[in-house]
C-alpha cells in the first residue's frame, strides 16, 4: 500500500466516494489506502457530509506549519495517556467506532458521544467533558444524552464533588438496551395484532400483519430470554475474576 500523507489528488477521489455513497473502506481501496486513514481523514474535515477536497487540503496544510513549529523534543514524544496508549491511536478507534454505530442505525451525534464514553476508561464523563472531546456545542451533547438515555444506551449519576451530572456506561448497559428493543418489538406485535383483527385475518393485509406480530413476539422473547442469560454467565465471570 502506499505511505505518506494524503495527496490534493487523493482528497478529490474522496469527495468523489462521498458524493457517490460509497463506504470508507470502498474508497480506501480504491486509493490502496488503511481504512482508518479514510475515516480519520474525513471526520477531521467535516465528516461525511461537509467533507470538502480543497477545504481539507488547505487545513492540512496549516496543521503541519504549525506542527513545524513545536519544539523538537516534543515531536519525538508521542501524546499518551496513563496507560502509555498513543492518544492518536485512541482517537482513531472512537472515530471508527463511530461510523461502524452510525452504521447500525444511531444518528451521528449520539454515536460519537457513545463512541467517546465507550473509549474512555472511566466509562464516565460529564457534559462539558463531553463537548470539550467532541470539540462540539453544549446543547449538540445535550441533545445525544437525552436519546441515548432514552434508549437506554447510557445513564447518569450526580456527581457530589463537582455538583453536575456525569453519563455512564455500565455493565448492563446492553442487556437494558435488548430490554428496551424487546419492549418495542412488544409494542408492535400488539399493534401488528390488534390491525390484522381490524382487517380481518383473512384478508392479505391482515394476514401480513398477523404474521408481523407473531414474528416480532417471538424474536422479543427470545431476546429477552438470551439477554438474561449471558447476563448471568458474564455477572458469574466477573464474580470469579473479582475473587
Amino acid at each position: 500500500m502506499p505511505g505518506g500523507r494524503l495527496s490534493h489528488q487523493d482528497r478529490r477521489q474522496i469527495a468523489t466516494g462521498l458524493a457517490e455513497g460509497l463506504s470508507y473502506t470502498e474508497i480506501a481501496k480504491g486509493l490502496e489506502r488503511p481504512t482508518s486513514t479514510i475515516t480519520r481523514e474525513v471526520m477531521r474535515n467535516g465528516g461525511p457530509a461537509g467533507y470538502r477536497a480543497d477545504r481539507a487540503n488547505q487545513a492540512t496544510q496549516r496543521r503541519a506549519k504549525r506542527s513545524k513549529k513545536t519544539p523538537p523534543a516534543a515531536s519525538r514524544t508521542p501524546a499518551a495517556d496513563a496507560f502509555g496508549r498513543d492518544l492518536e491511536v485512541v482517537r482513531d478507534f472512537a472515530e471508527r467506532f463511530t461510523e461502524l454505530l452510525v452504521n447500525t442505525g444511531i444518528p451521528r451525534m449520539m454515536a460519537s458521544v457513545l463512541a467517546c464514553l465507550y473509549a474512555t476508561d472511566t466509562g464516565s464523563l460529564t457534559a462539558a467533558e463531553l463537548a470539550k472531546r467532541l470539540r462540539v456545542s453544549p446543547a449538540s451533547v445535550s441533545k445525544a444524552i437525552g436519546y441515548l438515555e432514552g434508549q437506554e444506551l447510557i445513564r447518569r449519576e450526580r456527581d457530589p464533588r463537582q455538583r453536575r451530572d456525569r453519563y455512564v456506561i455500565d455493565d448492563d448497559v446492553w442487556f437494558r438496551a435488548m430490554q428496551a428493543s424487546a419492549r418495542l418489538n412488544a409494542i408492535l406485535a400488539e399493534a401488528a395484532q390488534e390491525g390484522a383483527e381490524l382487517l380481518g385475518a383473512d384478508t392479505p393485509a391482515g394476514t401480513r400483519l398477523h404474521d408481523m406480530g407473531q414474528f416480532l413476539g417471538h424474536v422479543g422473547h427470545d431476546l429477552v430470554q438470551a439477554a438474561e442469560h449471558w447476563r448471568e454467565v458474564f455477572s458469574a465471570q466477573r464474580t470469579t475474576d473479582i475473587q
